[in-house]
């Protein structure tokens, strides 16, 4: 076969690139070789289009234990001699094509990428965006998602403790599904995706390969169309169980002290997973690819380096304890594999059948070595024309408060998210804390070390739409505020970039303004960037979807009983605005949801007085001077409120300031705003503290047993509010 730029050009590699190829080898790969390159070389695989703005991203410091990018997820020092594991990735175009098996092995991978490294997942969180709620296809992949993310993780037995869904017209087409666990690890005990030792044994272990998933890594580096229903076959398909028993299983191996590294079969496969190896250890592979166990009959050599099967991990062995690993996946009854074994010439030589099909440089196909890097052009997109042109008084305020927050807390992106939640178990191995004193962020206890995590997922994408560099700094800030009010301390930071084509000058620009602010946040909140995942090509009809950068950040909680739930507790408690009320409702739920403005500025946000609130919140909850705390974020103050009460059935009492339009009031979402509740006692100690400190607080109200009043007018009883709220979204779906 005779291999040409058109030959290139169908497995999504540019002539550019095709010629790249052919100057670095030397020659003219083969088809397989091309195929390797393929997946490798795709956006998936080398961040090619973005690794030079991720390089900018604080990626050392804090707690970290190892460096950013180094390991197959991030590993934070949470003290008593133990790490946490943690990493955030997406499966978007897999969950277009076939919500369900797309979400359910977006969920086994992540949890893959965690045991790998010897660590025990304990928690998952999600962070779901859909199209209109109100739409037939938005239900199909609403329910086709989360069916398949409850049944694997469920299935699996970590708990999905905490996530987002949000819904907006620009991802009818392009849903997006991003995925994070959560580990725990003793410091010592990890292991490395490396290959290293002349001689030593490669070993195959898991599920057999079939041709699900194959080219699934360049797949997802391209534009959804209406074509990509033909490329099911890039959809992988998991088996829980059979994770489950993997999970088991590597964890035990590495007690043997057999294992030299270990890494999974993810995106790109075992073309993957043994170029990394190798290029980490400046070693090589001799693989025989015929024995690869498989599903399928006569696969190819191009196939059998593609495929994307779940559940598959390559391993490294000591030479002469190949007994030992084999016994251990013996015992758990999973396929162990002897493929081939680590040369030190820096070649990848895969043969099928004693035939030589490919043979390539490690170091050639990986990010960081042979790998291509661009710099895109980016410019600032047209539509900011329109943002900059908004005007707060062309806008009138509310005159029917009462019938305003009734369709507020009824909107799908602030009603609650019950319907998806309660198909979730998140009560195995009974860690999770939340489930009864909801927080702000999820708290899970760390069995073990004596202290507790406090995780959260976080990102308003309307805001970076807005305003691609401070909407990124929010979703960092938010989320360490999330962690803060629930008494916890940030650690650090795993990311998921969900955004559209980077070959678009205005997409790049959101991209690249998105990065430097969150940059300049996770500096400040001391979180540095662990890792995470960039997905690009999230495109619909019209265009990009918006610019999501979503932020996982970890928190740690020395003390699990000294944590701060967000209900209100007693009647008669004092309820207190910590931060600065503003005359703003811009990019709010409020002016886009029941005003229909799309377009206009990113919230009110100052990252010093943000920096600033989260220290003084985080002092009055280690002081023991507040009963709640529950930031302000989608729906403003009213909705912080009400959700305040939900918990316990308490109302509340509160008189508007007269000074401020009703609508930036009640429903804005200026930032660095947090309600608390506290004894009237603590009130003026609290006052006293923040006068000192330089912090706004204003006393708004009291709680009360059960009853709302707003500006002296009766509002009923907060179990009616709480029907509305619990019940928008079944409704909706029914």
């Amino acid at each position: 076969m005779e291999i040409t730029v058109e030959t290139a050009r169908q497995l999504r590699i540019t002539e550019e690139e095709f010629k790249l190829i052919q100057e670095k080898l030397g020659r003219t790969p083969n088809f397989t070789e091309l195929c390797a390159f393929s997946g490798m070389w795709s956006e998936h695989c080398s961040y090619k289009n973005s690794i030079k703005w991720l390089k900018t991203l604080p990626r050392d410091g804090g707690k970290m234990l190892v460096a950013a990018g180094e390991e197959n997820a991030g590993l934070m020092d949470m003290g008593n001699g133990f790490g946490v594991v943690f990493k955030i990735e997406s499966h978007n175009h897999p969950s277009a094509i076939e919500p369900f098996q797309g979400a359910a092995t977006g969920v086994g991978g992540i949890h893959r990428d965690i045991f790998t490294m010897g660590a025990r997942p304990i928690a998952s969180l999600n962070s779901l965006r859909f199209g209109n709620l109100a739409d037939k296809k938005t239900q199909r992949l609403l329910g086709g998602v989360v069916h398949g993310i409850g049944h694997y993780g469920n299935c699996f037995g970590v708990p999905t403790v905490g996530g987002e869904v949000y819904f907006e017209d620009c991802y009818h087409t392009n849903p997006l599904v991003n995925a994070m666990s959560v580990g725990i690890v003793k410091v010592g005990k990890t292991v490395s995706a490396i290959a290293q030792g002349e001689g030593n044994p490669v070993f195959f272990v898991g599920s057999a390969t079939g041709k699900d998933g194959i080219g699934g890594a360049s797949f997802a580096s391209a534009n959804i169309t209406e074509e990509s229903t033909e490329e099911l076959p890039a959809v992988q398909v998991g088996d829980p169980f059979q994770e489950k028993k993997l999970l088991e299983a590597c964890l035990e191996v590495i007690e043997t002290n057999a294992v030299v590294g270990m890494q999974d079969m993810g995106a790109a496969g075992i073309i993957c997973s043994t170029a990394e190896m190798s290029a980490k250890g400046k070693s090589g592979m001799r693989i025989d690819l015929d024995k690869v166990p498989t599903r399928q009959k006569n696969m190819k050599a191009w196939e059998l380096l593609l495929s994307e099967s779940q559940e598959r991990m390559l391993i490294v062995v000591e030479k002469g304890k190949e007994a030992e690993v084999l016994k251990v996946f013996e015992k758990w009854d999973l396929p162990c594999s002897e493929i081939g074994e680590v040369t030190n010439d820096g070649l990848l030589k895969f043969y099928m059948h004693g035939t030589l099909e490919a043979e390539l440089p490690a170091e050639l196909l990986v990010l960081g070595g042979g790998a291509p890097q661009y710099t895109r052009e980016y410019t600032e997109p047209k539509y900011f024309e329109k943002i900059k042109a908004f005007k707060l008084d062309s806008v009138a305020d509310i005159t029917d408060l009462r019938s305003v927050a009734e369709k507020m807390i009824q909107v799908p992106n602030i009603a609650s998210k019950r319907w998806v939640y309660t198909q979730y178990d998140s009560m195995v191995g009974a860690n999770n804390l939340s489930t009864n004193a909801p927080s702000d962020a999820s708290v899970v206890l760390a069995k073990g070390t004596g202290k507790a995590l406090v995780i959260t997922v976080d990102c308003n994408s309307k805001y970076v739409f807005a305003d691609p560099y401070t909407g990124a700094m929010i979703a960092v800030a938010e989320a360490a505020r999330n962690i803060v009010c629930s008494g916890g301390e940030p650690l650090g930071v795993t990311n998921c970039l969900n955004f559209g084509n980077p070959y678009e000058p205005e997409v790049y620009y959101q991209f690249v303004k998105a990065v430097t602010g969150m940059g300049e946040a996770c500096r400040k909140f001391n979180t540095p960037v662990t890792g995470g995942n960039v997905s690009f090509y999230n495109q619909h009809p019209e265009g990009a979807v918006y610019p999501t950068p979503t932020i996982g950040m970890v928190g740690v909680m020395d003390d699990p009983a000294a944590g701060m739930t967000l209900d209100f507790k007693n009647d008669g408690d004092s309820i207190l605005l910590i931060g600065e009320q503003q005359n703003d409702i811009a990019s709010s739920e409020y002016l886009h949801k029941i005003k229909g403005v799309e377009y206009s500025p990113a919230p009110y946000f100052d990252l010093d007085e943000e920096f600033a609130i989260q220290k003084f919140v985080a002092s009055v909850i280690k002081d023991k001077l507040i009963n709640s705390a529950h930031d302000i974020s989608e729906g403003g103050l009213m909705v912080t409120l009400l959700e305040s009460g939900f918990n316990r059935n308490k109302g509340f009492e509160v008189k508007a300031d007269d000074t401020f339009r009703k609508d930036a009031y009640w429903f804005g979402e200026a930032q660095s705003r947090v309600v608390v509740s506290c004894s009237f006692q603590n009130a003026a100690i609290i006052q006293q503290k923040a006068a000192a400190a330089g912090i706004p607080v204003t006393i708004i109200g009291k709680v009360t047993s059960a009853s709302i009043k707003i500006n002296g007018e009766d509002w009923g009883y907060i179990s009616a509010w709480k029907e509305k709220y619990d019940t928008a979204i079944e409704k909706s779906l029914e």
